[in-house]
Formats: structure tokens, sequence, C-alpha cells
């Protein structure tokens, strides 16, 4: 993703319709109705073109295995949408 933890962590609570979240020092875990998923991130080496400088975290998505396919879609499909950035 093209963001900091400090952004993702505010956005967080959002993209997860607000369900409550244990923090990590490197991510978090969330209650999803049939089982659990655990967030976890990583700092990578911020992207740089030009004179911008894009920051960037590896996001790994641990779905507890009693939640189907169909429920790990519609959770991605909301995750992606709440946190895309607008361009212009």
């Amino acid at each position: 993703m093209g963001c900091t933890a400090a952004e993702l962590r505010e956005q967080l609570p959002g993209a997860t319709r607000g369900v409550p979240l244990v923090w990590r020092d490197d991510g978090a875990d969330m209650t999803l109705e049939g089982g659990t998923l655990r967030l976890r991130w990583q700092t990578l080496e911020a992207r740089r073109i030009g004179l911008v400088t894009l920051p960037r975290l590896a996001l790994r998505f641990e779905f507890d295995e009693r939640i189907g396919a169909e429920q790990r879609a519609h959770f991605m499909r909301y995750f992606d949408l709440h946190t895309q950035r607008g361009g212009g």
C-alpha cells in the first residue's frame, strides 16, 4: 500500500466497518463473522520517482480457515474501496 503505518491505523476502523481491533506493533487482529483476521504490516523502503517520495507498506491478511471465500472477497472489496486514494 502507498501509505505509512500511522495512516493505515487511521483508516482501519472505517475499512473494517467498525469491527473492534486488537492493535499490535506490526498489525491488528479482529473478529469477523465466522472467524478471525490477523492483519500484519511491514514498512518497505519508500519509492522515489524524481522528487516525489511515496511511502510503502506491505500488508498480509491471515483469514481464519472458517471464513469462506465469498466472505473474504466481500471484506477485501470493501477494504480496498475504503483505502483507495483519489488521483487526478
